[in-house]
């Protein structure tokens, strides 16, 4: 059996609309899943100091189907005074690693509003112009092939997929 990875995305969505995209990709592909609440302890920066925060986590397990094993966990950072980033941490089983989880990747990016790795001047006024963030959530999307070229969005996805990998042929 494969060893599962782990991926952590910033995205410009909030972390209800994270799991609610993942759980309607889950409702389509007749997957069943579970959710689950929880805290996690993030840091905040004030002035130059960081203050450690508590903040809440939502969590979605697919637990049977092709993509059993599979979990999004989303919460919201504070990194500068005011305005939050949403941090996505995906934990992909082994079966499902590189090209499927790339197109259920596109899939759940299609499900959202409005682009994923893409922020107004607004929010980036309100959260902090000058954080790395902007670049660096353009350049983690297109590692898993996702287009984010400003004429790529919306983007059109299958779903769900034709063929899709069985977690019982690895065992």
């Amino acid at each position: 059996m494969a060893k599962p990875r782990s991926a952590t995305l910033e995205a410009n969505v909030t972390p209800t609309q994270a799991i609610r995209a993942l759980r309607e990709l889950c409702g389509s592909a007749g997957w069943e899943w579970k959710r689950e609440e929880g805290s996690r302890v993030v840091d905040r920066m004030m002035i130059i100091m960081p203050i450690a925060r508590v903040t809440k986590t939502f969590r979605i397990i697919v637990t049977s189907g092709t993509a059993e094993g599979l979990s999004l966990t989303a919460w919201e950072e504070v990194s500068g005074s005011s305005g939050g980033i949403t941090q996505t941490e995906w934990i992909v089983p082994g079966h499902l690693t590189g090209g499927p989880f790339n197109h259920l990747l596109a899939a759940w990016c299609a499900r959202h509003p409005n682009c994923p790795w893409r922020w107004s001047f607004g929010q980036r006024s309100v959260i902090g112009f000058l954080l790395p963030v902007w670049r660096r959530s353009r350049r983690q999307f297109s590692k898993f092939s996702i287009n984010t070229s400003r004429s790529a969005w919306p983007p059109t996805v299958e779903w769900p997929p034709k063929a899709w990998p069985d977690s019982r042929e690895e065992e």
